[in-house]
C-alpha cells in the first residue's frame, strides 16, 4: 500500500469518528433539553395545586377580602317611618292667561306708534295713534248739523204755542195745530239723530287712539307708521299676552281621573309645580285651576290647567315644561331607599341584614351578618324614596349598596353609610 492511499484511509476514519461524536452531542443536547422541560412543567402543575389548596384554606385567597371564603363589604340603612309625597307629573304647555290681537277700529293712515317691542304695557295705554283730522271733519259737520236741526226745533214748538192760542181763540183750524205739533216730533227726531251722529263721530275720533285692551307683554310691532290700517286687518298692529299671571295646560292618564277629581270634590286646593324638561330647575309654584271636560280618546289622557303668579317670569308662553301636581301625602309610612330594590321572577324583593352579633347601628367595621331576601311589596315613590306596604318593618337594615355578589345567607360585613 502506498504512502498516498495511507493517508486517504486515516483521513476518512477522522472524519468518521468527527461525524459520531457530533451525532452523540446532539442526542445528548435533545435529551437534555426533553429532561429539562418536563421538570419545568412538573414543577408548575405543582406549584398550581398548592396555591388552590392554600387557597382554599380559611382566611386565604379572595375570601378574607369579601370574595366566597368571607364576608362580602356592603351599605345598609334602616328602614324609617315618614311621609311620601303623592305626585302625578304629565308634559304641559305655559299658555297665557289672555292673548290679544290689537287692531284698529277705523280706517286710516298710522302717523304714530309709542310702544317699543317686548315692552310691558297696562290696560288703556296709548300704544299708537290714527290720523285723527278726518274723524275731526266728521265730528265738526255732525255738530253743525245738529245745532242746525236744534234751531228748527225750537221755531216749531214756538209756533206750536202760538197755534195752540189761537186754537183756543177759534182763530184756526183744529187741523193746523196737529200739523205744527207733527212737525214739532219730527225735529225732535231730526235732533236725536243728529246727536246719535255726534256721538259716533267722537267715538271714531277716539278709535283713532289705538290704546291697550289688557295689561300685558307686548310682541313684534306688524305694520309700521306711514302705512293705511284697516279694521278688518288680520295681523293688527301688536299683539298682547298677559303672564302674570299665567296657565300652565298639562295632560294626566285618565286613570289618575278619579283621584284628582275625589280631592276637587272636597274643595281641595291641588298645589302645582312647574319644572323644566330636565327636571333640575323649579321654575314656578301654582295651584290647579280646572280639569277639562272630556278625555282625549286618542292618547287616553285628560287635561288639566293650573295658575301660577308668574312674578319672576320664568313661565313664557308656548314653553315645554314638566308639571308636578301635589295629590296627598301618605303619613306614617315605611320607607327605604329606591336602590335598595331588586327584581325578581317573583317580583320586588330587598336585602334584609339578619341580626347578629354586630351592633344594630354598624359603624364603619362591624362584625359580621348574615342576609335574607325579603319580598315587599311598595305604595308610593318620590324620588330616591320610595314607600314599603308590606314585608319590612321600620328599623330592619336593608342593604343599598354591594348587593351584586348577595345571595340568600351571604355573609356580610357591614360598612360605614355610602
Amino acid at each position: 500500500m502506498g504512502a498516498s492511499e495511507r493517508v486517504a484511509m486515516e483521513n476518512a476514519v477522522k472524519t468518521g469518528q468527527r461525524r459520531t461524536t457530533l451525532l452523540i452531542a446532539l442526542t445528548v443536547i435533545v435529551v437534555a433539553a426533553g429532561v429539562g422541560a418536563w421538570l419545568y412543567y412538573d414543577k408548575s402543575r405543582g406549584g398550581e395545586a398548592a396555591a388552590q389548596t392554600e387557597a382554599k384554606k380559611p382566611g386565604k385567597g379572595r375570601g378574607a377580602k369579601g370574595g366566597d371564603g368571607g364576608p362580602i363589604p356592603v351599605a345598609a340603612e334602616a328602614a324609617q317611618t315618614g311621609n311620601i309625597p303623592i305626585y302625578l307629573s304629565g308634559l304641559g304647555t305655559v299658555v297665557p292667561m289672555r292673548t290679544v290681537i290689537v287692531r284698529s277700529r277705523v280706517d286710516g293712515e298710522l302717523v304714530r306708534v309709542n310702544f317699543t317691542e317686548g315692552q310691558y304695557v297696562k290696560e288703556g295705554e296709548v300704544l299708537a295713534q290714527v290720523d285723527p283730522r278726518p274723524f275731526q271733519v266728521q265730528l265738526d259737520q255732525a255738530e253743525g248739523q245738529l245745532i242746525k236741526d236744534q234751531a228748527l226745533l225750537a221755531n216749531a214748538r214756538i209756533d206750536l204755542e202760538r197755534y195752540q192760542t189761537l186754537f183756543q181763540q177759534d182763530s184756526i183750524a183744529k187741523q193746523q195745530v196737529d200739523t205744527q205739533a207733527a212737525l214739532v216730533r219730527q225735529y225732535e227726531g231730526a235732533v236725536r239723530t243728529d246727536q246719535a251722529m255726534v256721538d259716533n263721530a267722537r267715538l271714531q275720533l277716539t278709535y283713532a287712539r289705538i290704546t291697550a285692551p289688557i295689561s300685558g307683554r307686548l310682541g313684534l310691532r306688524q305694520v309700521d307708521p306711514g302705512n293705511i290700517v284697516h279694521a278688518s286687518d288680520a295681523n293688527g298692529v301688536v299683539v298682547i299676552t298677559e303672564i302674570q299671571p299665567v296657565t300652565v295646560v298639562f295632560a294626566l292618564p285618565q286613570d289618575s281621573l278619579p283621584a284628582v277629581l275625589q280631592r276637587m270634590k272636597g274643595n281641595a286646593k291641588l298645589s302645582v309645580e312647574a319644572w323644566d324638561r330636565g327636571f333640575r330647575v323649579k321654575l314656578g309654584a301654582g295651584e290647579l285651576l280646572t280639569v277639562d271636560n272630556v278625555i282625549d280618546v286618542t292618547t287616553g289622557t285628560v287635561k288639566l290647567k293650573a295658575k301660577f303668579p308668574n312674578a319672576d317670569l320664568a313661565l313664557f308662553p308656548n314653553q315645554f315644561v314638566n308639571a308636578r301636581m301635589l295629590l296627598d301625602t301618605r303619613s306614617g309610612v315605611v320607607t327605604i331607599r329606591s336602590a335598595a330594590l331588586q327584581r325578581g321572577s317573583q317580583g320586588m324583593f330587598v336585602y334584609v341584614v339578619n341580626p347578629g352579633s354586630g351592633p344594630k347601628n354598624p359603624g364603619p367595621a362591624s362584625d359580621a351578618n348574615t342576609v335574607s331576601v325579603r319580598p315587599v311589596k311598595l305604595g308610593a315613590s318620590d324620588g330616591e324614596r320610595v314607600e314599603v306596604a308590606s314585608g319590612l318593618a321600620a328599623g330592619e337594615l336593608v342593604v343599598f349598596d354591594g348587593m351584586d355578589r348577595l345571595r340568600e345567607g351571604a355573609r356580610v360585613q357591614v360598612g360605614a353609610r355610602r
